[in-house]
């Protein structure tokens, strides 16, 4: 379950917002939180890696698209920033890869751009409003391409459609290569899933598919699931 607190006082401190999608792998960042009950505890490393699916949420559709970093993070620091060293922030610490329950070198973050479009949706709705593109997706690659008998293409590849989706009722179609969406280029369903999940529903989305070897741009109005 999700929700928004409201806290009636004035004049609080508050972080500014910065860019997850502007974030760079190798750049550095800090993590802040309170690891065993240590308080305002601030750990230093690098982003390792961006749209990372851990596969950690095990029913629903879920959105996995984690920045990682190897900044300490341990039980504690959950719900904590991830800031930049402008100190902006951009992820919410949210998990570790660990074989004994404390800091192994991995961690991970929901991206601040997916967060803000949560909490916008909670406050205006009471509710997470998911866009449905209604796309079964894989990400490409040779043995990919090789099964699918198209020419490989960095992308995602439609492997499957809801007839009542999105994507199918705007003239997507099975082995289409998706390689960008609104320009911004994708290459894994991590990405893709991240941002559709952060577009609003009745948005025109513009994917530009890679079909029978041709490059075309396919304008798709993101309803909901079972919408019309």
């Amino acid at each position: 379950d999700m929700a928004v607190i409201k806290i009636e006082a004035k004049d609080l401190p508050a972080i500014e917002l910065g860019d997850s999608d502007d974030v760079r792998v190798g750049e550095w960042a800090l993590a802040v939180g309170n690891p065993f009950d240590l308080t305002s505890t601030v750990t230093a490393g690098i982003i390792s890696a961006k749209s990372r699916d851990i596969n950690i949420i095990k029913k629903g559709l879920a959105i996995e698209s984690f920045i990682q970093t190897d900044a300490a993070v341990n039980p504690g620091n959950s719900g904590g920033a991830l800031v930049d060293l402008n100190g902006k922030l951009v992820g919410i610490n949210s998990a570790i890869a660990t074989p004994n329950g404390t800091f192994a070198g991995y961690a991970f973050a929901i991206p601040v751009n997916l967060a803000r479009k949560i909490a916008d949706d909670l406050i205006k709705y009471g509710t997470f409003k998911r866009a449905y593109l209604g796309v079964d997706i894989a990400s490409m690659d040779t043995y990919l391409a090789e099964e699918l008998k198209v020419p490989f293409t960095k992308g995602v590849a439609v492997v499957g459609l809801d007839p009542e989706g999105s994507a199918a009722q705007s003239g997507i179609v099975e082995k289409d290569i998706i390689t960008k969406i609104n320009g911004k280029t994708v290459t894994s369903t991590s990405e893709l899933r991240e941002m559709i999940g952060r577009s609003t529903i009745g948005e025109t989305v513009n994917l530009t598919i890679v079909r029978d070897g041709n490059t075309n741009d396919v304008p798709v109005r993101l309803r909901t699931r079972n919408s019309n």
